[in-house]
């Protein structure tokens, strides 16, 4: 029986060797692209030096790279605290930031996901940065001073995540709520304000028709007092046109000219005998 021909191996082990380069050449280099941070572990140690963008080489098949987002994300998170006079006040936050990518290392060790960042850092320290915010002010005063309420918020809340490597861009507070009990008593004020006002207007209404009745009353007074004084002037006159008639019908009978005294404005003439030797020769 003939031996078979031994197929030759060597293009095929050509091959093997080929594509295991090919495969170690892209599994040697690691592209952090902008926008992202990585993380080398070797051997399932994570290195101290972050990946930053650009080509980075890493050891093939012993090694792993993490890649972190460090752009600006998006998180809401809901909070409650109590006030300075022990009110109930709940909030709604919306809290832009960002991963550091110089300490995405020290993320990875100590958090490992953004999704464990954004659960196990950032909701709790957001609550906890409401309450310092919201114990240094009553709860009128944290909705009259909501921006100084933020301003407090903001601070708490970046010194206490700082350490974790988390950058806060911005916030905003979406909603803010009291308690229904603070809710009525500040209807009932509005009420009791609107009540005042009211009782204000009256009072000043009252004032202004008491100036008004002095006003009339004074008017009227004055009227009386001129009026007195017409006709204490008037009654002198008549004295003097009653001497004058006297004098008359001692005189004689003829009618006297009537001859007027005064201004044009007495109403009151003085009546004399022009027929008397007397009067004519004044005349």
């Amino acid at each position: 029986m003939r031996n078979q021909p031994t197929p030759n191996l060597q293009p095929l082990i050509g091959g093997l060797i080929a594509a295991l380069l090919v495969f170690i050449a892209f599994n040697s280099f690691v592209i952090i692209n902008p926008g992202q941070a990585g993380v080398l572990s070797i051997l399932g140690k994570a290195q101290d030096a972050a990946l930053l963008e650009g080509l980075h080489f890493k050891p093939p098949l012993i090694s792993q790279a993490d890649i972190y987002d460090v752009t600006v994300q998006k998180f809401e998170v809901p909070a409650q605290s109590s006030t300075k006079d022990l009110q109930e006040l709940s909030a709604s936050f919306a809290i832009n930031f960002a991963l550091d990518p110089v300490q995405v290392v020290k993320i990875r060790r100590e958090q490992g996901t953004l999704q464990n960042v954004v659960a196990k850092i950032i909701a709790p320290q957001t609550q906890e940065a409401f309450k310092i915010a919201a114990a240094k002010r009553t709860v009128e005063e944290s909705i009259t001073q909501r921006p100084q309420l933020k301003e407090d918020f903001d601070n708490a809340l970046t010194e206490r995540l700082v350490k974790y490597g988390i950058l806060i861009l911005d916030t905003s507070v979406i909603d803010l709520n009291f308690s229904k009990e603070f809710a009525r008593a500040v209807e009932d004020k509005q009420i009791a304000e609107q009540k005042a006002q009211r009782a204000i207007y009256v009072a000043q209404e009252a004032e202004q028709e008491a100036q008004a009745d002095i006003n009339r009353a004074q008017g009227k007074s004055e009227a009386q007092r001129l009026l007195a004084e017409t006709l204490k002037a008037q009654g002198g006159r008549l004295v003097l046109q009653k001497e004058a008639i006297e004098a008359w019908r001692q005189g004689g009978a003829q009618m006297p000219k009537v001859l007027v005294l005064g201004d044009s404005t007495s109403s009151v003439p003085f009546l004399f005998n022009l027929g008397s030797p007397d009067v004519q020769d004044d005349v």
